[in-house]
């Protein structure tokens, strides 16, 4: 690669700010690297040798200004530039950041992060509307999707997991918007969980006793509650010898069994055809032997589909919706099962959902970006037309400290769950002191010691991670 100098004018009358004279270097420099390029040379590099050769030019080039820039200023230029040429613009140092796990961008100017829960603005600046299409086209081209004016939304996912949404002109009027939410470098697991206080350790065992007794259970709750995350972590708790199939607009799901057969549905192509949707790949998987189908997220039709298998020797299956409370849950799906474009009483969809789902798990996002589990609910059957629940734990919100983070406690309703004749059936005792009315503690417990057994062959699964009953919040 021949490197020859870049002309670092100082244009128009009234002197440039530093952040000005920043980005236009950086600008500049980056143009005349690209169109320094041998390209005849690179097809024989790898990308660590271009990217090393890159930032030697860089370097050279730089030092030829120092009068410009100092050498904080020379190296922080030079790696914002191989952030330019490799990675993701002026995103790669906030998806390097750990602490971040949103990164939103409304148009070049003004973008956000989410740390611990709260939005902060953050001093990341695009050059122009066009820049940040740029990168936005870069992002979803990675993954196999496109986006332009005629196709203007695009939802994918990033090799390490993330989630990415974007909306360019002429749907976004003040700019390109984008939306990345991030995925962490290791899954949260249960204990994780309950050292966060999300869920308590009795909560975390009744749930695993009702996933490895085949329960068919419903996540809800709104956007960033946690229920993907919630259905990773219990996902630990299914068998290794079963075939679980996974079907998701965006893979976010990783669960940690050997056996997992994993589809994504596929956007139409340009001429608006090809469309694989969600209940496409419900109805296929219902041909691939599954043993378990977990679905990432019911929105539409699929939810017909998802029943049909849950009530058709699917036991274990899993899904996420979106819903404020368990009872608003049941409520969404009689939605969208109207939604698949048959005519159906309601009596029957109720009936259809009280027979193939057994639990209801809500999960929130409260003030202050508190995640917690607030509700774990049994539907118990059918009363006339109405499809009757029992709530079996709750958390309660007393208030909020002087950070504004929501504050409460988990409790037992005292309520004895209908399916523990059910679970005793697969092997799974659960002792009757879990259900008595109590206040949950909220600390995470010690490791237990080996599991005791019961006289009938049952595994005593009373403190899976933990032992020991709740004494206070």
């Amino acid at each position: 690669m021949s490197m020859t100098d870049v002309h670092l004018d100082r244009r128009g009358s009234s002197p440039p700010s530093a952040a000005e004279r920043h980005l236009r270097i950086k600008k500049d420099l980056h143009e005349k690297l690209i169109s320094e390029l041998e390209l005849s040379s690179i097809g024989s590099m790898s990308q660590d040798e271009i990217r090393e050769e890159i930032r030697r030019g860089a370097e050279q080039l730089c030092m030829r200004h120092d009068d410009l820039l100092s050498l904080p200023e020379r190296e922080r230029l030079i790696e914002e530039v191989l952030d330019e040429t490799f990675g993701i613009g002026p995103l790669e140092g906030l998806m390097r950041d750990a602490t971040v796990s949103d990164i939103l961008v409304n148009g070049p100017k003004v973008v956000y992060v989410e740390r611990r829960g709260r939005l902060e603005r953050t001093d990341v600046v695009f050059n122009d509307e066009k820049h940040l299409q740029e990168i936005v086209r870069r992002i979803v081209g990675r993954v196999g999707r496109r986006i332009d004016e005629t196709s203007p939304l695009c939802d994918a996912r990033l090799p390490d997991g993330s989630r990415v949404n974007a909306v360019i002109p002429p749907l976004a009027l003040d700019g390109s918007l984008l939306s990345i939410r991030r995925a962490g470098k290791s899954p949260l697991l249960t204990h994780d969980l309950v050292e966060k206080r999300a869920i308590t350790q009795e909560m975390v065992d009744f749930l695993a006793a009702c996933i490895r007794g085949r329960v068919n259970m419903v996540i809800s709750g709104g956007t960033g509650s946690g229920k993907t995350t919630l259905l990773n972590a219990l996902s630990a708790f299914i068998p290794e010898d079963e075939r679980v199939v996974t079907i998701e607009d965006a893979a976010e799901l990783r669960l940690q069994q050997p056996h997992v057969v994993r589809m994504e549905t596929r956007p139409p192509n340009i001429e608006g055809e090809g469309a694989i949707s969600t209940r496409d790949l419900v109805k296929n998987s219902l041909r691939m032997r599954p043993e378990r189908i977990v679905v990432g997220e019911c929105r539409g039709s699929e939810t017909l589909d998802m029943l049909q298998a849950m009530n058709t020797g699917h036991d274990g299956s899993m899904t996420t919706i979106h819903a404020n409370d368990t009872r608003d849950a049941i409520g969404r799906m009689e939605m969208m099962v109207g939604m698949a474009g048959f005519d159906l009483p309601i009596w029957i969809i109720r009936r259809q959902i009280a027979s193939a789902v057994q639990i209801l798990v809500q999960a929130s996002r409260l003030s202050g970006g508190v995640r917690r589990i607030m509700k774990i609910s049994e539907i118990v059957g059918m009363e006339e037309d109405v499809v009757s629940m029992q709530d079996l734990f709750v958390f309660k919100q007393t208030g909020v400290d002087e950070d504004r983070a929501a504050q409460g406690y988990h409790f037992c309703t005292g309520v004895r769950p209908k399916c523990l004749e059910r679970l005793e059936e697969a092997g799974m005792k659960l002792p009757p002191e879990m259900f008595e009315s109590r206040i949950l503690t909220s600390k995470p417990l010690p490791e237990p010691p080996p599991p005791d057994e019961d006289p009938r062959g049952g595994e005593r699964l009373w403190g899976m991670f933990g032992r020991g009953r709740g004494e206070g919040a």
